[in-house]
């Protein structure tokens, strides 16, 4: 839920309200809400009235700096204890979509806060801050993409989460930028309508023939290193440890996904 972009600045303290009623009608159910950028005359209030019981985290826009997140973290933790709640209940999600954000990304990954387990990426902020042109190609934000990514595994971070598609009718397109992201590194992509919702979760699912063939690919090679073997062939393909890893991590992704359903 948003109270940053997709509301009137006129709006947002009598949204916040809003937005809380709307999570506590879904228990049960992840709930994170998009609170305006550390440097507004928002953000405090936002992050006061929206952290509870109800709440799965807050995500954090435009974040240039590890200061930021770790005054957040201290909000979230003194609310939390106000409420009886677990410390670091509440997840911390920061969106890097500035110049000087993607500067500081790998400093931003490494903040001293257990509470940010992912980074995500928006490319509306970041290419007008860049002045870039944001086409439909993407081609121009791959590299801010990639140190997303790098900056996430160089510091033991979740895969990041990726930008949304603004081409609301454009499917194919959606699609195909989900895929792309895919391959480099992410684990999702952010929506902002419910019809992307099917698209983006089909393509970051793996296929029942990926993951029959993930089994498969485990399954010989757990034989095989038995008899001490650390390399085989499976159907044409090279199987070592990097690939039977890869197929372990396809298998828990997968299970992660039917746990949820």
């Amino acid at each position: 839920l948003d109270l940053e972009d997709a509301v009137a600045i006129a709006e947002k303290p009598a949204t916040r309200e809003t937005v809380v009623q709307a999570l506590k009608a879904h228990p049960g159910k992840r709930g994170y809400v998009r609170v305006n950028a550390w440097d507004t005359d928002f953000c405090f209030r936002d992050v006061q009235a929206v952290v509870g019981p109800w709440l799965t985290g807050v995500m954090l826009p435009k974040v240039e700096e590890p200061a930021q997140l770790v005054g957040i973290d201290w909000m979230i933790t003194q609310l939390e204890r106000e409420q009886d709640m677990a410390p670091g209940a509440v997840d911390l999600l920061p969106i890097i979509e500035t110049g000087r954000g993607l500067a500081n990304v790998r400093a931003i990954a490494a903040a001293s806060t257990n509470r940010v387990r992912r980074l995500s990426f928006g490319a509306g902020d970041y290419t007008k801050d860049m002045a870039m042109r944001w086409t439909v190609d993407e081609g121009e934000i791959d590299h801010a993409r990639a140190e997303v990514v790098l900056a996430s595994r160089a510091e033991g971070l979740a895969a990041p989460l990726d930008t949304v598609w603004i081409h609301i009718q454009d499917t194919d397109g959606l699609t195909a930028s989900a895929e792309r992201v895919r391959d480099m590194g992410f684990q999702g992509k952010m929506c902002i309508h419910p019809d992307q919702i099917g698209p983006v979760n089909a393509v970051f699912t793996p296929t029942e023939d990926q993951v029959a063939f993930a089994r498969k690919v485990v399954a010989a090679f757990d034989e095989a290193e038995t008899a001490g073997l650390a390399s085989i062939q499976i159907d044409g393909y090279f199987v070592d440890y990097p690939i039977v890893d890869q197929a372990r991590r396809t298998l828990e992704t997968w299970q992660a996904i039917q746990d949820r359903a």
